[in-house]
């Protein structure tokens, strides 16, 4: 008891929730490398436990306030990155109770836990999804925010309870809008082991090893170089560094901030494919589809604000590094299927 008392003065522990998901187990691997005293929760519903490379695991929910409460407590915990969530589009549309369930209701109990126990630094997985269709497809943080999918909108509630609580206490938050995210650790520990993956890359890559038969391009007649839907992919490496990024931002006293995590620049369907392809040594068999409702020509982020607040530089902004990265891992998932 001493000793977990002598912890919860301190409160420099990390909570990161959903931390054995794809990018929160890339973010626990690096807060563990940098030092941190870093504590799990994740419910393994999509996450694996063998994607935890470090820190004190728990198996939870973050809408379990009882069990919410106690980990803060007897943990000593001051900061709090917020990744458990439900994050495939189709699905919220098809079911949409579930996305706001576990995205807004289990995030508001997160938050009540948080205000309780005392916890300051607050950072939370938002998503482009926020921004719906912007006209140009260009989104800075100004952008008008109009999600046109139950995913987007059960996002955005709780960026705006996030807003409210730390307008009212002494809560401070980074909110970061991820673009598209991808690619894997470089020297291959963890990566994006999600079962029925609906990203790009991931899918590709599966095709590429086998694991598919086939991938789709969902819509080749948008107004974009080659008619194919372009987007802003970021390394999950740079995502994860950019929340370390944040973390140290917060602790220095920094003001409530949301931010584009992305590039500021894209790479279109085909252009993804045939480096999948390129990655490989070998064609892809590709099928052309109709467009997906709700699909954007062109989705970029204005992105410098991150790099100026947080002093953040991306290290893998390379497309054939993203995906070699993405290409090695699903190889050796057809190896070693995870746990």
């Amino acid at each position: 008891y001493q000793h977990s008392a002598s912890i919860s003065m301190t409160k420099d522990g990390v909570l990161v929730t959903g931390g054995a998901g794809y990018i929160g187990s890339h973010v626990v691997r690096q807060l563990v490398a940098a030092g941190e005293r870093v504590i799990v929760l994740d419910n393994l519903s999509t996450g694996f436990r063998s994607a935890v490379l470090g820190g004190t695991f728990y198996q939870g929910n973050t809408g379990d306030n009882e069990q919410v409460s106690r980990l803060l407590k007897e943990e000593g915990i001051g900061s709090i990155l917020h990744f458990a969530a439900h994050t495939i589009v189709p699905e919220s549309v098809s079911d949409p109770l579930k996305y706001y369930g576990n995205n807004t209701c289990d995030s508001r109990n997160l938050l009540e836990c948080a205000n309780e126990a005392g916890v300051e630094h607050f950072i939370f997985s938002s998503t482009a999804a926020v921004y719906g269709l912007p006209p140009d497809g260009k989104a800075s943080e100004d952008t008008a925010t109009a999600p046109i999918n139950p995913y987007g909108t059960s996002k955005l509630m709780t960026e705006w309870m996030l807003r409210d609580l730390s307008a009212a206490t002494n809560l401070r938050h980074v909110a970061l809008r991820y673009f598209n995210v991808a690619g894997c650790d470089p020297d291959g520990r963890i990566g994006q082991s999600t079962e029925k993956a609906t990203l790009l890359t991931k899918v590709a890559c599966e095709t590429a090893v086998g694991k598919r038969q086939q991938v789709s391009v969902f819509g080749t007649d948008y107004a974009t170089p080659d008619g194919t839907g372009v987007r802003d992919y970021i390394h999950v490496e740079d995502l994860a560094d950019a929340h370390l990024k944040a973390l140290n931002y917060l602790r220095n006293d920094g003001h409530s901030v949301t931010l584009n995590a992305g590039y500021g620049h894209g790479y279109s369907v085909r252009e993804v494919l045939a480096a999948v392809e390129k990655a490989n040594g070998a064609a892809l068999n590709i099928i052309e589809e109709p467009r997906r409702a709700g699909d954007p020509d062109s989705l970029i982020a204005v992105a410098e604000k991150i790099r100026t607040v947080l002093g953040w530089q991306p290290q893998y902004d390379d497309l054939n590094t993203i995906v070699t990265t993405a290409l090695n891992w699903e190889r050796k998932l057809q190896e070693n299927p995870p746990k």
